[in-house]
């Protein structure tokens, strides 16, 4: 089985800007595939998340809503969201996994100050590591998604990772494995997006003439795509229409870095010329 965890970025390093070249890089690079017209609202995947990655239990309320929570958290990186909404004379849900979407530009990793914090894998899988974490919380400003969720216990940011133990050793995410109507698929992204076209154009036949794959280029594609029966009304859905993710900060950060290394050496040889020129000062003698 190919090598599937090799590195293509880390947080506040030079790879961040120039993804690595590594020999490794061959492997295969995976997506899930959300076909929302499939979707029943189980929460499922929700569950199964939870269970997996061993995250807390957290207390639910009704609050006027299908939904479990009302809200991501770090011990909720998975939401099945739920919007009423009327189109026509019919009443619709506007279903959504809402969990990181893995950006093949990510945001969060641009953000990023602390190195290592988080890594981006050439298999298409962004992680975060929590013992590089410092709790900034650049990474949930640089989210064009609003993913990321900081931990106020442990002062560290957390989302999916895609399962990243399952899939190191060839296993679909668990959300895929529970889902009951296989509306989570899994495989290689160039598989996913030519089954997205399919279902694409199924869907259109049935009448949803606004049917579209949600794989925005802003952000260089995502490793998480949508079916979305309504394309025309993405924002029902909470998906930004034209998200973007720039490495901008992270380079000013660069640059800022120099400058702060180039005035600490100046600082230094002119306390090293004026001590060579003048000498130590001498305390002055009491008369």
């Amino acid at each position: 089985m190919p090598d599937t965890l090799a590195i293509k970025r880390i947080s506040a390093s030079p790879s961040a800007l120039i993804p690595l070249e590594s020999l490794r890089s061959g492997g295969p690079v995976y997506s899930k595939l959300v076909d929302i017209s499939k979707c029943i609202g189980c929460k499922g995947c929700e569950v199964a998340c939870k269970e997996w990655n061993d995250l807390k239990v957290e207390q639910t309320s009704n609050f006027g809503s299908m939904q479990s929570h009302k809200d991501l958290s770090s011990n909720t990186w998975l939401l099945m969201r739920f919007n009423e909404v009327e189109i026509g004379d019919d009443l619709s849900w506007m279903i959504k996994k809402d969990a990181c979407l893995h950006c093949e530009e990510p945001g969060c990793l641009f953000a990023c100050p602390a190195p290592g914090a988080i890594v981006q894998y050439q298999n298409g899988i962004v992680d975060f590591n929590q013992d590089q974490c410092i709790g900034c919380q650049n990474c949930v400003s640089g989210c064009p998604f609003d993913i990321p969720r900081f931990d106020k216990e442990t002062k560290t940011v957390a989302k999916c990772n895609m399962c990243i133990d399952r899939v190191e050793v060839g296993l679909e995410p668990a959300c895929v494995k529970t889902c009951p109507t296989n509306a989570i698929q899994w495989g290689i992204k160039d598989d996913m997006l030519a089954l997205a076209e399919k279902k694409v154009e199924t869907m259109k036949r049935r009448g949803y003439e606004h049917a579209a794959l949600y794989n925005p280029g802003g952000v260089g594609g995502t490793h998480m795509m949508y079916v979305v029966p309504h394309g025309d009304r993405l924002e029902d859905y909470s998906l930004p229409a034209h998200p973007v993710a720039s490495p901008a900060p992270l380079g000013g950060l660069n640059v800022l870095r120099r400058v702060g290394s180039y005035l600490l050496g100046f600082g230094v040889l002119s306390a090293l010329a004026h001590f060579l020129a003048v000498g130590p000062m001498s305390p002055e003698e009491d008369s």
